[in-house]
């Protein structure tokens, strides 16, 4: 196995198109026993619910709201250690993204997006980086600015943005991504990420192939394409070895794999989340921990419900990272 994602699973002028890559596959992930069995619950719960339209007008103002998120958990006192550890591991991810922004021009990224827990935080440092390294799109002809969340006067990054846009590189139009569907998928995981995709302005579309099929196919639709963002973790399947850059094996697609998140532990993933309210996927709620397809995939029997013939706890409750596939059957 060469690309190993988290489950359920660009031109730069004048304005590049960021490609985003989103496979299902199973996770694993690192042991990590604390004593923050608790520290989760005074952290709101929010999971994702589609009323109208998009959450946000546009790429850019999803980026620019998920820069002000981040930035203001970045900024905050913790509560607790697992926040302060989540904090940590947010501004790893932080240079490892800034670092391959760095290396390759936007036609030449993509990124993993499966709407699985991990690559979900993934998605949500590199859209608040995405804000800092390139420039606000030009109005229309007689409009005003963008007035996204970023064009309050009261952010000292905003307006930091705008007085130095024309310095920077052109703001991505839109992320494609591309979705390699597992065997008999959740509905709910094919839902969320449609809601989520629309959400976060991803142009996505769907494989039902396996994984290297669907890279190849990706590849040759996509020859600019030279490295993806990949949520894995450390634990994950293929996982353990992996770096913050690795080129894939040989015989597989020609692509570097970056993985901001390959040291978080599970409790991190959730307390970053939850923490800055970012909607998920509802069968985490159902005691779903990580997510393939329907005939391998059951509830966690670690979140089981005391005293009850039915009914699990939700995934954020969880505490080992080495109990997460715990419900998957292979």
């Amino acid at each position: 196995m060469t690309i190993s994602v988290d489950e359920p699973r660009m031109h730069a002028v004048p304005a590049p198109t960021i490609a985003v890559m989103a496979s299902v596959n199973g996770l694993s992930t690192e042991s990590n026993k604390n004593n923050d069995k608790h520290s989760l619950a005074p952290i709101l719960h929010h999971t994702h619910k589609r009323e109208s339209g998009p959450a946000y007008g546009s790429l850019y103002d999803a980026c620019v709201a998920m820069r002000d998120k981040v930035d203001a958990f970045l900024a905050e006192e913790p509560a607790t250690a697992l926040l302060r550890r989540a904090q940590e591991q947010a501004r790893v991810s932080v240079r490892v993204v800034e670092e391959a922004l760095e290396r390759y021009r936007p036609e030449e990224l993509s990124i993993s997006y499966n709407g699985g827990k991990d690559c979900l935080v993934m998605l949500i440092v590199l859209l608040a980086c995405f804000a800092r390294r390139y420039s606000a799109p030009k109005p229309a002809l007689g409009a005003t600015a963008p007035n996204g969340p970023s064009s309050s006067a009261s952010s000292p990054s905003s307006s930091s943005s705008f007085s130095h846009s024309s310095h920077l590189p052109p703001f991505p139009e839109k992320l494609r991504a591309v979705y390699i569907v597992s065997t008999d998928p959740f509905a709910e995981v094919d839902d969320f990420v449609e809601a989520s995709s629309a959400d976060y302005h991803l142009d996505v579309s769907r494989f039902m192939l396996p994984m290297k099929k669907g890279l190849e196919v990706f590849k040759a639709q996509n020859p600019s394409v030279r490295a993806i963002f990949v949520g894995t973790r450390r634990t994950d399947p293929h996982g353990e070895k992996l770096k913050h850059f690795d080129p894939t094996d040989e015989g597989w697609p020609d692509f570097m794999r970056i993985h901001p998140v390959i040291d978080w532990h599970y409790t991190e993933i959730w307390a970053f989340t939850r923490h800055l309210e970012l909607p998920y996927c509802p069968l985490y709620d159902q005691g779903y921990t990580s997510l393939g397809g329907r005939k391998d995939t059951l509830p966690n029997p670690r979140l089981k419900k005391q005293g009850s013939d039915d009914g699990f706890r939700p995934a954020y409750e969880l505490v080992e990272d080495d109990e997460e596939r715990l419900g998957r059957c292979r």
